[in-house]
């Protein structure tokens, strides 16, 4: 069974920067794509950013040159650094992970997110 566990959200000032980390276990990390994505309260989950199984990234357009999202396949790990952080970044921050199999069926894994709170 997969799990994904979130870490480095909290509390920072416009303009700041946060790391997020996010560590798989109990599936085969170096084959899924993962992803980020983001929560705010009363609002459904967008997308932010992903990176492919052979590192190929994609931004939200209202993220691109301020966040990057990066992997580690020896640590099972998948990591977004967030720079100029905005006020309406403000969010629950969750990691994903798609998982392809060889007869077509995918299974998507989340974790329960980690709070990013942004304030002036």
């Amino acid at each position: 069974q997969g799990q994904l566990v979130e870490s480095g959200g909290g509390l920072v000032q416009v303009g700041g920067s946060l790391r997020l980390s996010c560590a798989a276990s109990g599936i085969i990390f170096s084959v899924c794509d993962m992803g980020w994505y983001r929560q705010a309260p009363g609002n459904q989950r967008e997308f932010v950013a992903s990176i492919t199984s052979g590192s190929s990234t994609n931004y939200a357009s209202s993220v691109k040159g301020r966040f990057t999202i990066s992997r580690d396949n020896a640590k099972n790990t998948v990591n977004l650094q967030m720079n100029n952080l905005k006020l309406e970044d403000t969010a629950v921050y969750l990691c994903n992970a798609i998982r392809r199999t060889v007869v077509g069926n995918t299974y998507d894994y989340w974790g329960q997110g980690t709070q990013v709170t942004v304030s002036s």
